[in-house]
């Protein structure tokens, strides 16, 4: 059902400030940025090889996002995985008794269908099912 790790997502405070620093001292390129107003964040991906790093920054304090930085500081946020068809990897989820903090699918940057796990049934892991638009 998961097909690779899609990105992992590092929570920060300052997206200019984390985009240059990931520019200049790991030589990484910006491939997207985009503001996600529905999530309450901004967020920059840089492309890894077949996958992504995505720093996510608050646009407000009150957000998850924002309250996660709050309570625990920038840091890694979660890691999402690509799925075939995202409705079926939620039906699978509930099968297992998983928590799923979207019930449905919602719209992701880049054009994506995502739903997110809570950590408290995974392992301590924040989990984002990533459904892929192929065109």
């Amino acid at each position: 059902m998961l097909r690779r790790v899609d990105h992992v997502a590092l929570a920060v405070s300052d997206l200019n400030a984390s985009i240059e620093h990931y520019q200049r001292v790991w030589g990484l390129t910006l491939s997207h940025r985009e503001v996600v107003a529905e999530q309450g964040v901004e967020e920059a991906m840089f492309r890894l090889g077949d996958t992504y790093l995505q720093l996510v920054a608050p646009l407000d304090a009150d957000t998850p996002v924002g309250r996660f930085i709050q309570r625990r500081g920038e840091g890694l946020h979660h890691i999402a995985y690509e799925v075939d068809g995202i409705e079926a990897a939620l039906a699978t989820a509930r099968e297992h008794d998983l928590v799923l903090i979207d019930k449905e699918p919602r719209r992701g940057s880049r054009n994506t269908r995502v739903a997110f796990v809570h950590p408290r049934t995974n392992h301590g892991v924040l989990v984002e099912l990533v459904e892929i638009p192929h065109n």
